[in-house]
């Protein structure tokens, strides 16, 4: 069976004995929070356990290294309508040690494309476009001061209010021990 149809019949089934009951909830954050966190698969369940979170208590935005790269992306965004628009009033910032992004080359990736069919006129495009894949695809060097970085974009956009704080913490994925690196209530 694929992926799609196994899916879609477990849906079925869960659809038909109305266990999406227990999971009920409106759209704002019970704990009027929003978390930026790594798409890592390892934090799926671990995460919200080792924070006390369950369904309705938070909003998690995910990407590769919970890494905000333009203040004007969509993860920023994303941010900003959490605060505004669902009542979010802390911001948390959460990357994980042993992440994927840390130390990652943009070449290995570039390489991979390649492999899987994308062509050289394609990079030649983008760049000429001015888009700098290198950069877009390179990932960080120390998990602490990526996830510094990020709280300190978020903090500092313009467009964030000044009573959000912004935390930014380093969870261990094996344990779930959380190592604080920023505490927004003393920024």
């Amino acid at each position: 069976m694929r992926m799609l149809e196994e899916i879609l019949n477990h849906n079925e089934k869960f659809v038909a004995e109305k266990k999406y009951v227990e999971y009920a909830s409106d759209k704002f954050p019970n704990k009027r929070m929003v978390i930026l966190t790594c798409m890592d698969t390892r934090l799926l369940e671990l995460l919200p356990k080792a924070i006390n979170v369950s369904n309705g208590d938070v909003k998690i935005v995910k990407n590769a290294g919970a890494l905000v790269m333009h203040p004007f992306g969509s993860i920023m965004r994303s941010l900003l309508v959490a605060v505004y628009q669902l009542q979010a009033e802390e911001v948390f910032v959460i990357g994980h040690y042993d992440c994927g992004m840390s130390g990652m080359k943009s070449d290995d990736i570039i390489n991979n494309m390649k492999n899987r069919g994308v062509e050289d006129e394609t990079f030649k495009t983008l760049s000429y476009s001015g888009i700098d894949v290198n950069q877009w695809l390179h990932g960080f060097e120390n998990v602490k001061d990526s996830v510094k970085h990020s709280v300190e974009i978020i903090d500092n956009h313009p467009l964030m209010p000044n009573d959000v704080p912004v935390h930014g913490l380093v969870i261990n994925p094996e344990t779930g021990k959380l190592d604080l690196i920023v505490d927004g209530y003393q920024a």
